[in-house]
């Protein structure tokens, strides 16, 4: 938006100069303002959705659902074991998949990831760091997936320097 900002000026037996120059309105920061997000995340405010069909998706009695996770915030030692669980249940059994920082975990040299069927509809998974270096600080996710929904879970990671 732009503003003509008025100088009026009085000078020595010159009379009332007038100058006009653009003035624009300034913004802090490079955000959209206080407007909703566009993703909504989780149940309405309401507790009601929309329609049938978006209900009948995420209340689907076989659907993926996460049963036991590891706690949000963990703080670890340099150098020492981290270790995240996940056990989620479904029909069909759901697929766990890891992911930092929004891309996906490969299991390497000092990461493992391990994966046990329990019974017809279960999966119990768990990722293993070893060591842990500063690099392995960040937001951990847990997806478990099937035909019928998705769930996940987020773990916060950040490291504590132990003095020996």
């Amino acid at each position: 938006m732009q503003v003509k900002c008025l100088l009026i000026c009085i000078g020595l037996g010159l009379g009332l100069l007038m100058l006009t120059a653009p003035f624009t309105e300034a913004r802090r920061g490079r955000g959209r303002g206080r407007t909703k997000s566009r993703v909504q995340i989780g149940l309405p405010i309401t507790g009601k959705y929309r329609d049938p069909e978006s209900d009948q998706y995420y209340n689907n009695n076989n659907g993926a659902k996460i049963l036991q996770a590891s706690h949000f915030d963990l703080e670890y030692v340099l150098g020492h074991k981290i270790a995240f669980l996940c056990v989620a249940k479904g029909n069909p059994r759901p697929h766990i998949t890891w992911y930092k920082d929004g891309a996906e975990i490969y299991q390497h040299l000092y990461m493992h990831v391990h994966e046990w069927t329990i019974g017809d509809d279960r999966v119990k998974s768990k990722i293993e760091i070893d060591p842990a270096t500063q690099m392995d600080a960040g937001l951990y996710e847990c997806t478990a997936d099937n035909m019928y929904s998705i769930d996940r879970r987020s773990f916060k990671t950040d490291f504590s320097i132990a003095f020996d």
